[in-house]
């Protein structure tokens, strides 16, 4: 299973592509914190609600490590999952488009999006392995980007 492309792109100051997001809904601007309570408290959506009022990524490998026990991976099997990903990015952005400098808003609405289609049982793309990437890239454009390296002028 691949990622759906749309084939229009939005592009980013840094040079960085994505598929548009138009017309998907704008997942990062709903108070996750209110989502996270309709759907029972869910811990995945609350730790990213956290993420979003901090800016801590601290909570955003919580939410993937909560996301392991409800989908029954393993540590390895996740990764293994995620790296398939990386490389169907790669295919369709080329390599390390993400690291060129993606706003964590988009990664955010990306994930819970993704998060949610995995729960509602969607087939049409792996939103899984989607899920975890968007929140990997997250919290290395926050942990490890400069603000040199935006080119956010």
């Amino acid at each position: 299973m691949t990622i759906l492309d749309s084939g229009d792109r939005r592009s980013f100051p840094s040079g960085a592509v994505r598929d548009m997001a138009e017309g998907k809904g704008r997942c990062d601007l709903m108070p996750l914190e209110v989502v996270s309570r309709l759907m029972g408290d869910d811990l995945v959506v609350c730790e990213i609600s956290d993420f979003m009022k901090s800016g801590d990524t601290e909570h955003l490998y919580n939410a993937m490590r909560c996301f392991l026990t409800v989908t029954l991976w393993d540590m390895e099997t996740m990764l293994l999952n995620v790296a398939k990903h990386f490389e169907d990015g790669a295919k369709k952005y080329g390599e390390n488009n993400w690291q060129k400098g993606i706003p964590t808003n988009n990664y955010i609405d990306s994930a819970v999006r993704h998060y949610l289609k995995y729960f509602r049982g969607d087939e049409d793309e792996p939103h899984d392995r989607a899920f975890v990437w968007n929140l990997m890239c997250c919290i290395w454009e926050v942990d490890y980007r400069t603000t040199e390296d935006t080119n956010d002028d």
